[in-house]
């Protein structure tokens, strides 16, 4: 009988090696157009005040508190974006758009719907008592030179591109995305496009894992199937850690004759384990090794490729994917929360539990009553994709006899953040 010499490891043990041996990318100056969803490599501090001097809030008429409520004489316009030269003098009040400098002389602005231009004169209908300040937004209120607006690792979204431009930024220091090679191997597999011989089936795990790669914040690169023929895997290996940062297979890790990945790994790295104690994704494999050139030799100016040998069976490879790659390719992108999001679940149904492993269950969710209550998609044989399609997140059963009872409270390991707001 063969065995492995690889003892099993827990899942808790196989994350935290995981997390020894990958590290944040450099910093880079990324342009803003191409930073949404980047980690923040430094603080950002505003170099000057904003706004850079006191701006009307409405449109309306600049004037002077101390003249009351008396009808003024318009003494011109004051438009955003240039310095118009015009003084308020005593009795007079200029016309102001929003955001346009407020010209000498003027303390305060009343709204454009308060007050009535006719024949030059401007009649107010403000109805309360004018006081200074009045419409103006001043110098600094937003943001004061030298405050800290940004932090190093804050992730970059919609509104701080923005804070970022308004600083006068084209571009800000960030970790790139990862460069994640991604390809399957066996004889059996075919391109979805290609009629299917005997024996041969459509490689879903590629189409698959390379839009987690996306989804995790990673840039994927398609290497395509490699066949089990000698000379083929090496090839592809050496290709891959010279085009990417991280790499991510799938099949070959197994007990078979044409298992060929994981002595491949251990002649060319280190493999840091290569069985977890977990279902389904027993051969789960991560090693580290030295990063290639393009012509094929080891590169040592630069770090040491984390690669994971996914199992081939389509579920074993997205749960394992969850679980442990996209966690690297986060931390490699900068981000402090890694892993999945969780929230406890109160079980819908009962759940069979496995005797010797914890087991990830694909479940779906709805809200009850204030409480998330988890479901099986069903038949959960790790060949079977379906059993993924539409899983709102993953059950965490424990190793044990019997049955965890409806009504019981598990952990769930979310698949959509969206549910965070459910």
């Amino acid at each position: 009988m063969r065995e492995s010499p690889y003892p099993m490891v827990s899942v808790d043990h196989a994350l935290a090696s995981i997390l020894r041996h990958v590290a944040p990318l450099p910093a880079a100056a990324v342009l803003l157009p191409d930073a949404l969803g980047l980690v923040l490599a430094e603080d950002l501090r505003a170099p000057a005040d904003q706004p850079p001097f006191p701006a009307s809030i409405v449109d309306g008429f600049a004037l002077r508190v101390a003249d009351g409520a008396a009808p003024r004489r318009l003494a011109g316009e004051q438009m955003a974006g240039v310095v118009a030269g015009i003084v308020v003098e005593p009795g007079a009040a200029v016309r102001i758009t929003t955001g346009a400098p407020i010209p000498p002389g003027a303390d305060a602005v009343v709204m454009v719907e308060r007050a009535d231009e006719l024949d030059g004169l401007v009649t107010l209908h403000w109805g309360q008592e004018l006081r200074p300040g009045l419409g103006i937004r001043p110098m600094g209120a937003d943001v004061l030179a030298g405050q800290q607006v940004l932090a190093a690792g804050q992730a970059l979204g919609p509104a701080e591109l923005g804070m970022a431009a308004s600083l006068g930024l084209s571009s800000v220091p960030a970790h790139r995305r990862p460069r994640v090679g991604v390809f399957s191997t066996g004889d059996e597999l075919m391109p979805p496009d290609q009629p299917l011989g005997p024996g041969q089936i459509y490689d879903s795990n590629r189409p698959s894992l390379l839009a987690a790669v996306a989804q995790a914040g990673g840039q994927p690169i398609d290497l395509g199937i490699v066949r089990d023929r000698p000379g083929e895997l090496e090839q592809a290996l050496a290709a891959g850690l010279a085009a990417a940062d991280l790499l991510v297979t799938s099949g070959g890790v197994s007990m078979g004759e044409l298992d060929l990945l994981k002595p491949l790994l251990a002649g060319w790295g280190q493999v840091h384990f290569g069985r977890v104690r977990m279902k389904p994704g027993k051969p789960l494999t991560f090693a580290t090794l030295p990063a290639r050139q393009t012509d094929g030799a080891i590169d040592p100016g630069q770090p040491a490729r984390p690669i994971f040998a996914l199992p081939g069976n389509p579920v074993s490879a997205l749960v394992t994917f969850h679980l442990f790659v996209r966690p690297a390719i986060r931390r490699m992108a900068g981000h402090a929360a890694v892993s999945l999001p969780q929230v406890i679940a109160t079980l819908g149904q009962p759940f069979p539990l496995d005797p010797e492993r914890p087991e990830f269950h694909r479940v779906t969710l709805r809200r009850a009553e204030g409480r998330f209550v988890a479901r099986s998609t069903g038949s959960q044989a790790s060949s079977r994709l379906l059993s993924a399609s539409g899983a709102d997140g993953l059950l965490v059963l424990e190793q044990g006899e019997g049955v965890a009872p409806a009504g019981a409270e598990r952990p769930v390991l979310l698949l959509d953040d969206a549910w965070l707001a459910a």
